[in-house]
């Protein structure tokens, strides 16, 4: 039989377990638990065990209890000591053999999320000679709430933490710390966009990938006025000391009663919540996170950092099929006009969408307004800074789905195809795609190349995954639809 994998950290050793050929670390800590003292606090590095640390079961999540029904399984593990990583490494690698290095992030709105998904298990990266770290961070209010006498961000500071741990510690499993692509989708792609945008986060990465980002950028007042309400139903006064003074489920249940005004005001006035957001996520807090991620990008942050960046063709539209048959009665340009989409543009929007009825329209522009188009503003402000946009379009055969959703590329990128739960949106997907994709991710983080031309404001090329089972497609001007929402 052969021996578990064992790894010689700064902090102790840490022994894993195999899994054909990959050798897998799971729940290494990066911090200190952030309890007691530390709730609030921005994270303290882990201190130095002694003996062999076992790694062969995912840590704690800062995610609790049921998450429910989401695309991607995202089990809640409990404990207290919730920043942590995975990491996933070849077998027998030599700790110098100075592999290239995927870092990942979850996403989940800022408020959910687990890195103990089996979806984003690095088998395949490492079988392609590719270290991934599954890392955690701080969710919700303990992560994003403004608190008088916190730091703001603590969940920005823990990835930022965590790349630190990489820079640090990633040699001992075999990979290079010069050469570390951050990655991440949904939420999580809206934190790779923060972390270029951050100073403090300048140097701990050379590359990076933002997946169908939804960028987070709470302006000051909101997120101040958002703690007000979570601290008058939690029954505590706004501030450090009266948050710790009350559990971490507590805290939760107000932040779920506080955010619960801002869900009605979606089914009622869609426009508010699209221009707004929720009010949790990266504050813009002229420290960690200065400026919006867009303002930060188009003075030139990062741009010596190449990025690829794209969407799902329909991340949000699946949301609104339901109510098709509702829907059909109401004149699609109306809608749009209720949505505060002005009428010149709301004119060139509707010639260049492929979408048809109400439904697929009104959560195609969801879709647009909130993901799209941030691909064509991202890919706008970083001018000629290397940027490769792509699309995927690949349709899900599952009826309850049948367009290419949010989460629904996750997979394909990880080349993670019979994952739990991945048949439920994804029926039998395309092999081939995911072969495609993975290599694309793959060439990326080696080489800094995803294979296709990159973006500039004359051909505005992009790749598209998934259009159709023939070669590979690099299509100009592939955004155009998004256009006149920019």
């Amino acid at each position: 039989m052969d021996a578990a994998p064992l790894a010689v950290t700064s902090k102790g050793f840490v022994r894993g377990f195999r899994r054909g050929g990959t050798a897998v670390f799971l729940g290494i800590p990066f911090a200190q638990a952030p309890v007691g003292a530390l709730r609030f606090a921005s994270p303290v590095p882990v201190e130095a065990w002694e003996g062999v640390r076992e790694a062969t079961a995912y840590g704690a999540t800062t995610q609790r209890g049921d998450a429910g029904i989401t695309l991607i399984p995202e089990p809640s593990v409990p404990g207290g000591a919730t920043l942590n990583v995975n990491v996933f490494a070849p077998a027998d690698t030599d700790p110098d053999a100075a592999l290239p290095v995927l870092v990942w992030i979850h996403g989940g709105g800022f408020t959910s999320g687990s890195p103990a998904s089996r979806w984003y298990d690095g088998d395949a990266f490492a079988r392609d000679g590719v270290i991934t770290v599954v890392i955690s961070y701080r969710i919700g209010f303990d992560g994003f709430g403004h608190i008088d006498g916190a730091p703001d961000n603590r969940g920005l500071r823990d990835q930022i933490a965590a790349l630190e741990w990489v820079r640090d510690e990633i040699r001992a499993f075999g990979g290079d710390p010069a050469r570390v692509t951050v990655a991440g989708q949904s939420a999580g792609g809206g934190s790779v966009l923060a972390l270029m945008s951050s100073p403090a986060a300048s140097g701990l990465f050379s590359a990076a990938m933002a997946i169908s980002p939804a960028i987070g950028a709470v302006a000051p007042d909101a997120a101040r006025a958002f703690a007000d309400r979570v601290a008058a139903r939690a029954g505590v006064r706004s501030d450090r000391e009266g948050f710790a003074s009350v559990p971490e489920e507590r805290v939760l249940a107000a932040q779920r009663s506080a955010l619960a005004p801002h869900l009605v005001r979606a089914l009622s006035s869609l426009a508010t919540l699209l221009d707004d957001g929720l009010p949790l996520g990266p504050v813009i807090d002229g420290d960690v996170l200065p400026r919006h991620p867009l303002d930060a990008l188009a003075d030139g942050a990062s741009a010596d950092v190449p990025l690829i960046i794209g969407s799902t063709d329909d991340e949000f539209t699946a949301l609104t099929a339901p109510y098709a048959a509702v829907l059909r009665a109401v004149p699609v340009p109306l809608a749009l006009a209720v949505l505060g989409l002005r009428r010149s543009r709301r004119r060139a929007y509707l010639e260049r969408s492929r979408r048809r009825g109400a439904a697929a329209v009104l959560g195609g522009y969801a879709t647009d307004r909130v993901i799209r188009s941030t691909v064509l503003k991202a890919a706008r402000a970083r001018g000629t800074a290397p940027t490769w946009l792509y699309r995927f379009a690949w349709e899900s055969p599952v009826p309850s789905i049948g367009v290419a959703c949010h989460c629904l590329d996750v997979p394909f990128w990880f080349d993670h195809l019979d994952a739990d739960g991945v048949a439920a949106i994804a029926g039998t997907p395309s092999l081939d795609l995911a072969t495609q994709m993975h290599g694309a991710a793959v060439a990326f983080a080696r080489d800094q190349d995803p294979g296709w031309p990159t973006w500039d404001a004359t051909t505005r090329d992009a790749r598209v995954f998934g259009a159709a089972a023939s070669a590979p497609v690099v299509e100009s001007d592939a955004y155009a639809d998004v256009a006149p929402l920019v």
